[in-house]
């Protein structure tokens, strides 16, 4: 486990995962997982793996709107 803290914005726990270039704490690398779950199913896992890390923050930066919307 990281000493880093999660990379949302108000979340005191500390990193888990790498998420991009930064990194998510435990619940929240679940909910992002399960949400791109949602958005594409297994595709969207392969599709994801085969991105570089900066393309990765897009994905990311996606998820944490909804959060903010939520």
């Amino acid at each position: 486990m990281s000493e880093q803290q999660c990379m949302l914005e108000g979340c005191p726990k500390r990193a888990y995962a790498p998420s991009g270039t930064g990194q998510l704490c435990k619940d929240h690398f679940s909910g992002f997982v399960k949400w791109r779950r949602r958005k594409g199913s297994m595709s969207m896992f392969r599709k994801y793996n085969a991105m570089t890390m900066e393309e990765r923050d897009s994905i990311v930066q996606d998820w944490g709107k909804t959060l903010a919307a939520g």
